[in-house]
């Protein structure tokens, strides 16, 4: 198939970068931009005057010559703006979250589905060289039985107006989770501010520490499995990924009397992980799957398990806060 002409909703933080890559990507011809921002639209009209330029996203996507669509809107908008493209038949690339609800979810899914057109989740996260790294390790059983999963992903700022923590950045770890494992939780629990913990039927047990109020940035992911233990520090430039050949063992229940665990402390290794910038090739697995070249690792479905997840961890967190609520009242 040919270039295909995209128009792009949105010219925020995210909007910007979607917009460089997508005009950097020879797949793609941008047509369109929507911003309701005017100094946002001149903008763009500064530095790419052959352009279209729309306020009203809804707009943009009626218009019959824009073959895809980028969503970079408010988490709000996402869900109508997807629903109207794919009524529209037009291939959609959304920023995530996918949506606020798993009844959304799922009806973008469906919609996707009855018009054969690609609905696609900007996960960007999978295509990091340390994701592709680990996804490498976890499907070679380099790392053995994983027993835990640990993710401390923490920030001051950016507060966002239509999201919590949660939704903000918990897209990113339950993506990249479910990636490495492809396996559905058993139990989600949510406490705090925003501690998750998800119970799998295998024993591996993950927890996210997700915050907005910590005056330190910190992009860290722990792995510990029987074989290997792995770190992986995002901002961490010379060093990303370290593996630990390291290890706990335990004796047979029936052979001990006391918890007596062994200690294996091995080497310590950091591979190479490619720096490619994760949107560019977002960008290209967008247009290879229109094109029907690959499978998407980031479609709808795979969305839809991300807001199941969200959404049971959002209800957690919800009775915890006012169980919480209610035992400060009582100890007044």
């Amino acid at each position: 198939m040919g270039t295909i002409k995209i128009g792009l909703c949105g010219h925020g933080y995210w909007g910007q970068n979607l917009l460089r890559t997508f005009a950097s990507d020879p797949r793609f011809d941008v047509v369109a931009v929507s911003d309701i921002r005017e100094a946002a639209r001149e903008k763009v009209r500064g530095t790419r005057a052959a352009i279209r330029l729309y306020e009203d996203a809804a707009e943009l996507i009626e218009d019959p010559n824009i073959e895809a669509v980028a969503i970079a809107t408010p988490a709000a908008t996402h869900f109508s703006l997807a629903r109207l493209a794919l009524l529209r038949d037009k291939q959609v690339l959304v920023e995530k979250p996918m949506c606020t609800s798993l009844a959304e979810a799922k009806e973008l899914v469906a919609l996707a589905e009855k018009h054969r057109t690609t609905l696609m989740v900007d996960h960007t996260y999978l295509f990091h060289g340390a994701v592709r790294k680990l996804r490498q390790l976890r499907r070679k059983d380099a790392l053995g039985a994983i027993s835990y999963y640990d993710s401390l992903r923490v920030n001051l700022g950016l507060f966002q107006p239509d999201l919590n923590v949660l939704w903000d950045l918990g897209p990113h770890d339950f993506s990249i989770m479910d990636y490495l494992f492809d396996e559905d939780p058993l139990h989600v629990e949510a406490t705090g501010y925003c501690h998750v913990t998800v119970h799998f039927a295998s024993r591996t047990i993950a927890h996210f520490n997700l915050s907005w109020m910590s005056p330190v940035k910190v992009r860290r992911i722990a792995i510990g499995g029987s074989k290997r233990m792995v770190v992986w520090d995002d901002l961490n430039r010379e060093e990303k990924l370290k593996i630990y050949d390291s290890g706990i063992s335990f004796q047979q229940e029936e052979q001990r009397t006391h918890i007596m665990p062994s200690y294996r402390i091995g080497d310590i290794y950091s591979p190479r992980v490619s720096d490619c910038e994760p949107l560019v090739k977002v960008v290209a697995h967008f247009g290879n799957v229109i094109a029907g070249r690959e499978p998407s690792i980031m479609d709808g479905r795979k969305a839809l398990r991300v807001i199941d997840l969200l959404e049971r961890a959002q209800s957690s967190l919800d009775s915890s806060l006012r169980t919480t609520a209610a035992s400060r009242r009582a100890a007044q």
